[in-house]
């Protein structure tokens, strides 16, 4: 679910980065520390304000890898957050921007709803610029609904039944490798673009996982099940498009015989519904390939997905999680709801209202009530004065969660007044160039 979609346009400036590549937008900063901006206008001041950590990303993780991967669940990296993590989560938020910048959103194009741009030059012509990974695979997500007949004759934009939603790409890059530690694979995902994917949302019934995967009961009693739509878009096929499962599970498993000699990572990324989606695939990889490396999801903005006997599953798997969530995120807050969250960040549980068991038991019957997976970084729109408007659209954005993430330094200290430092910066450069251009006429 993307709420606002607004281009930007990348600049041919490039800094160094994680993969010595990154290609970021240079934008002035003009406006004084105390004055906010609106979303697009942040769009454009975001890259000046995360480069300075993404290009400390060139430190080599080496041996460390596994930790920032949440192989021991970021204990002692959230809170303060650690730099290097803030770059690599960073990193990973711009190849879920680049999903959204390859994605065709105009409804009058012959090509709705698929890739504006061939595999092998995506993530170069998305605006994220020479990452040291390549693209190996489109990947696209279908509509299990039953549609009636008259829906082909309506327009693209409501009869588009499967939609191009991310891609995987393999990093190739050996400089970057030897940084990383390892080979990392990354699978992104955009979120909601289409009606169809809309209507897929409103269908927040849990539903049963299908297979072998519902003989497994949590101690409380019942299989995993998960949100009806987010299922429906990773499992259903048409004709001539297959799942996002089958083409996700073919392109895992033609990466694991080409590099499984080799340290090797899947991280999974999204935003929103491809929030839902990266967990999701995630489950599906530790449940398919039972000698699969360590596979992370490093979430943006994700509804929740499953219920308790799904988070079970997944802690089982060594699936490993990182949901970053904005507090004023209304997204973050659905569907269903929470009866007993046993937070992974916390480590403990929290009885909602004190439900007497006899409630408890009608209301899970209902199959309205979800739990919250992995570990938890949460930050808030209101800490940030960069932000004029704190409205569902803005609060939701993926610009806004990078921007948040680049300033939160702990919870005791939410945003980091560090601007009057860039500005003043800023401002001596000027100085200096017309000091320059005067000394030179």
């Amino acid at each position: 679910m993307r709420l606002a979609v607004v281009s930007t346009r990348p600049s041919s400036n490039t800094l160094a980065s994680a993969s010595k590549h990154l290609n970021l937008t240079h934008f002035n900063i003009t406006h004084s520390y105390n004055s906010q901006v609106s979303l697009p206008s942040l769009k454009h001041k975001l890259s000046v304000h995360c480069r300075d950590f993404i290009s400390r990303s060139t430190a080599k993780l080496g041996k460390k890898w596994m930790e920032y991967q949440g192989v021991n669940n970021w204990d002692g990296l959230l809170d303060p957050l650690d730099d290097r993590l803030r770059s690599e989560i960073l990193r990973y938020g711009l190849f879920v921007e680049a999903a959204y910048r390859s994605f065709n959103f105009d409804p009058s194009s012959s090509t709705y709803a698929t890739s504006k741009f061939s595999r092998n030059s995506l993530l170069a012509r998305s605006g994220i610029g020479e990452t040291g990974y390549r693209t190996t695979k489109h990947l696209r997500a279908t509509c299990g609904l039953q549609l009636p007949r008259w829906i082909n004759r309506a327009p693209s934009w409501v009869s588009a039944q499967s939609s191009w939603i991310g891609y995987v790409a393999v990093c190739q890059d050996k400089e970057e490798i030897a940084r990383l530690g390892r080979r990392d694979v990354v699978i992104a995902y955009r979120g909601t673009a289409t009606c169809l994917e809309w209507v897929e949302n409103l269908r927040a019934t849990l539903t049963c996982l299908p297979g072998k995967h519902c003989d497994y009961v949590d101690p409380d009693g019942g299989g995993p099940m998960v949100e009806s739509g987010f299922l429906s878009l990773y499992t259903s096929q048409t004709a001539t498009c297959p799942s996002l499962q089958d083409m996700v599970r073919e392109e895992i498993a033609r990466v694991m015989e080409m590099y499984g000699d080799e340290p090797l990572s899947f991280t999974i990324t999204g935003h929103s519904l491809g929030a839902a989606l990266a967990t999701l695939t995630a489950y599906d990889i530790n449940s398919t390939f039972k000698n699969a490396p360590i596979v992370t999801v490093m979430s943006f903005g994700g509804p929740r997905v499953g219920n308790r006997s799904f988070r079970c599953q997944l802690e089982k798997s060594g699936t490993r999680i990182l949901r970053i969530v904005n507090s004023d995120d209304l997204i973050t807050k659905v569907p269903g709801f929470v009866i007993d969250n046993n937070d992974m960040a916390r480590n403990r549980a929290v009885h909602v209202a004190g439900l007497p068991c006899w409630l408890r038991r009608r209301v899970e019957d209902t199959q309205w009530v979800y739990a919250e997976v992995g570990r938890e970084l949460r930050l808030s729109s209101k800490e940030s004065p960069y932000l004029s408007k704190r409205d569902v659209a803005t609060c939701h954005d993926l610009s806004t969660y990078l921007h948040l993430i680049n300033r939160f330094v702990s919870s005791t200290c939410p945003f980091r007044a560090t601007a009057k430092k860039v500005l003043n910066r800023h401002h001596i450069e000027n100085f200096e160039g017309r000091r320059d251009e005067k000394l030179s006429s």
